[in-house]
């Protein structure tokens, strides 16, 4: 399927969904009948279809309609890529930056696609360590480069709302594949990651 930037709700989900909303807020202690309630469980049934239509996507169709064979072979780097997603453990939100590279091996891909890639995976109940891993693989399957290369910097609501409520806690995920592997590749991407060069 490819990527879409339109919602569209299926009829029949929204109105299950709606359903299933209405009861949380009378378990909630909640009267879903006032005045600003009313909407509620259609808004949050719209809300859960777009947050988590990254699982009807694929990653690989989007890296493959944008693919150009092109000799540059030096690294490529997209990096602060906003990405929100929801933790599949408590249906919280986590959100953050990515920070992706990749060294070309015949192919380029255009540079929309990679943040595009990212809203796929972050668009679904979601682990950041998986996330990272999946923006990886799907990178590194499609394009065959010499590396892949992914930093998550994330801010995670259920670490700041509830249980330790630690407010400025910043979880970091990294996954490396090829050329990425090695130290001196790895460290001239971590140091332009962190370099602020315009």
């Amino acid at each position: 399927m490819a990527y879409e930037n339109e919602e569209r709700y299926d009829p029949e989900n929204t109105q299950s969904l709606m359903t299933s909303f209405r009861s949380i807020l009378e378990q909630c202690g909640e009267d879903p009948e006032r005045e600003g309630l009313i909407k509620t469980p259609e808004r949050a049934a719209k809300a859960m279809q777009f947050l988590t239509q990254g699982r009807n996507l694929s990653a690989e169709d989007i890296l493959r309609s944008a693919m150009f064979r092109e000799e540059y072979s030096e690294m490529v780097i997209v990096k602060n890529i906003e990405l929100y997603s929801l933790c599949e453990h408590h249906l919280l939100p986590f959100f953050g930056k990515a920070h992706v590279a990749y060294i070309p091996n015949g192919y380029i891909v255009g540079l929309s696609k990679i943040p595009r890639v990212i809203d796929i995976f972050a668009r679904r109940f979601q682990v950041q360590e998986r996330l990272t891993d999946q923006i990886l693989h799907s990178i590194q399957n499609t394009l065959k480069p010499l590396g892949v290369a992914v930093v998550i910097e994330a801010q995670h609501l259920c670490m700041m709302m509830r249980g330790v409520q630690k407010q400025n806690s910043v979880t970091t995920t990294s996954a490396f594949t090829g050329e990425f592997q090695k130290d001196e590749t790895r460290t001239e991407f971590l140091n332009l990651v962190s370099t602020r060069l315009h």
